[in-house]
């Protein structure tokens, strides 16, 4: 096999030079075409693809950022990737992205923020080409940071109307109050409230859930039941039967989240309890399966690719120092009845 007679770096790594002297181009040809610019012939970009086929050349991202004061990389900070939720989120901003030559790295917070201080610490200190984060409850130091850094920022999940403050979500609290008053509406007088992990999310749910009910001279705050725990279907499961135990009169049940609903549909058969005529229950994200539990659970379905994509959208465009038509987003939520209610 005949090797590229190519000067290399002493590191014996293929260089971009290798590749524009394979293709038979400038470096800066060989450059623009990689990056996908519009500006190089079909032809010669074809060639480019070809040499770096031949030569095996993956591109240093680092020496990328020193050449051109720019880096690629766009960390993306979530709660936790055994969520569905963000990683809908996560596949979307990277579909966005990737075809425009950005790389996203992504942190996890574990709902600390503390936690998610030390990422921003770690990541900013690198000069990513822009940020993007989950929700806007985070330590003071935090905001000072990502003010500071001079990095374009996009917040996932909740919205603002902040000047100055870039977000793409929809109203948690409005959501909240839609699903309560869908039980309303189905003849619940005693509608519990049971939420895990507590996030601020999960609570301003709780607070639309508060609303609607006090708006309906219903509120009890005995139904609620709050766990700090991280929510899983088993404990959905615990609270159901913890519920139907120390509040009897329950005839409906709105869980924070899909997968708290689906443990509490699961003990609500295992107890011979029967939904939704002895206790109506509901979720929240519309996660999989959900559609198909015994019976299908009622949720809100939330637009979780469409933020990833959106949010990635309105960063591209302040990378490109320009300024978004909306500095938020409201994609909006759709409440979905199944036979759960």
């Amino acid at each position: 096999m005949n090797k590229p007679e190519t000067k290399r770096r002493s590191s014996g790594r293929i260089t971009l030079s290798d590749v524009a002297k394979a293709a038979e181009v400038s470096p800066i040809t060989a450059s623009r075409a990689l990056r996908g610019e519009r500006g190089v012939a079909q032809e010669l970009v074809q060639r480019v693809k070809d040499a770096v086929q031949r030569l095996g050349y993956v591109p240093d991202p680092a020496a990328r950022a020193l050449a051109s004061q720019r880096s690629v990389q766009v960390p993306v900070l979530v709660p936790l990737l055994s969520n569905a939720l963000f990683v809908d989120v996560l596949e979307a901003v990277h579909r966005a992205l990737f075809p425009h030559g950005y790389q996203a790295l992504i942190g996890v917070t574990h709902y600390d923020p503390q936690e998610e201080e030390q990422l921003l610490r770690t990541y900013l200190a690198h000069r990513p080409a822009g940020l993007l984060v989950t929700g806007f409850d985070r330590t003071e130091a935090a905001r000072q940071m990502i003010a500071a850094s001079g990095v374009p920022c996009v917040h996932l999940m909740e919205l603002t109307s902040a000047p100055g403050v870039y977000c793409v979500g929809f109203s948690q609290q409005d959501a909240g109050y839609v699903m309560t008053a869908h039980l309303l509406t189905r003849g619940r007088r005693h509608i519990a409230f049971v939420a895990a992990q507590l996030d601020p999310r999960t609570m301003q749910r709780a607070e639309g859930y508060r609303q609607c009910l006090k708006e309906a001279g219903l509120y009890d705050p005995k139904l609620e039941l709050l766990s700090p725990q991280p929510s899983s279907m088993r404990l959905g499961g615990e609270l159901l039967e913890e519920l139907l135990r120390t509040r009897p009169g329950v005839d409906a049940v709105f869980f924070c989240n899909d997968d708290l609903a689906q443990g509490g549909l699961l003990a609500a058969q295992r107890l011979g309890l029967s939904v939704p005529g002895q206790v109506a229950i509901s979720g929240f994200n519309d996660l999989a399966g959900s559609d198909q539990m015994l019976p299908p659970l009622t949720t809100v379905r939330t637009p979780r690719s469409a933020i990833g994509e959106a949010s990635a959208g309105m960063l591209l465009a302040l990378m490109r120092g320009e300024t978004p038509e909306r500095n938020s987003v409201d994609l909006g939520f759709e409440l979905t009845v199944r036979g759960s209610t």
